[in-house]
């Protein structure tokens, strides 16, 4: 079912019209003569209230849905006091932008971590008749959706590189990629109740607390590999400039067993984690 539009008078002139009818039949009622009927001010107040139950108020942001003995009729968007069939029965709805601050959800990622992970959607309804007639609760039909398409995506990725290295994609460290394939998800989910998803993100993401204290020891532990991966890098480069300007100034002439300890010594300086105190040889060093 697809929306569509209902034509709509003015009911401003309507309500003047209903005052009036109202007006004068409780005008006859009230000075009836003798030989006065009350077929006239009946007619007159039936007409009134005809007229009243046509008048719609219709709010910014907000539709009206009308259907006639159970069909569809149409739906009324546009603001204002509007006068309809009054045997028209109407249901407003919101059109309004509304937040789904999704509940914090414990699942098991791409690699069977199981993950925190929950979510924030802005969304609104576009089509009025999708919403109330194709599915039973268009709100609760968003919640469900917004938690299973969430539970899809934490399924579809790694949490981190360290879990998958051979994935582009990751929970934590894709972001924006995240966010958008969550939109296009809640989008395609949606459709169906005349939803459109304006804006989907991820707003909480952990490791369960079963878990987190190992994955922290290991994220300890990696980022210590990689700072002293970087630290004898450097001294290895230290050390090869340091024998190349000796050489080049020909400040001391070492055999290889005086620059293998000449190394070993230097490497042990530049890679300590503490400061190291020399012991200073004032001999010969043969």
């Amino acid at each position: 079912m697809n929306e569509k539009s209902i034509t709509s008078i003015s009911g401003y002139v309507f309500l003047v019209v209903a005052l009036a009818c109202a007006a004068l039949g409780v005008y006859l009622i009230t000075h009836l003569n003798e030989g006065g009927g009350l077929v006239l001010p009946v007619l007159l107040l039936l007409a009134a209230v005809f007229i009243f139950k046509g008048l719609c108020i219709v709010y910014p942001n907000q539709g009206v849905a009308a259907t006639f003995f159970g069909d569809y009729v149409g739906t009324l968007k546009k603001t204002g006091l509007l006068w309809i069939n009054p045997l028209y029965k109407t249901e407003g709805i919101s059109l309004r932008a509304r937040n789904l601050n999704g509940q914090t959800l414990k699942v098991n990622d791409k690699m069977g971590n199981p993950i925190e992970i929950a979510a924030v959607v802005v969304w609104r309804v576009v089509d009025t008749a999708k919403a109330l007639y194709d599915v039973d609760s268009y709100v609760q039909f968003v919640q469900i959706q917004a938690e299973a398409a969430v539970r899809s995506l934490a399924g579809s990725y790694a949490y981190d590189h360290m879990e998958d290295e051979t994935s582009s994609i990751t929970l934590r460290d894709s972001t924006g990629q995240i966010n958008e394939y969550l939109e296009e998800q809640l989008n395609e989910r949606l459709a169906r109740a005349g939803v459109e998803v304006h804006e989907a993100r991820i707003s909480h993401l952990a490791y369960s607390p079963e878990i987190a204290g190992a994955m922290l020891q290991r994220q300890q532990a990696t980022a210590v590999v990689a700072a002293r991966k970087q630290i004898v890098e450097g001294a290895v480069g230290m050390v090869e400039m340091a024998l190349a300007r000796l050489a080049e100034k020909d400040v001391v002439h070492l055999d290889e067993e005086r620059k293998a300890a000449m190394v070993s010594n230097l490497l042990v300086v530049l890679c300590a984690e503490k400061s190291v105190n020399p012991v200073v040889n004032a001999g010969s060093i043969y």
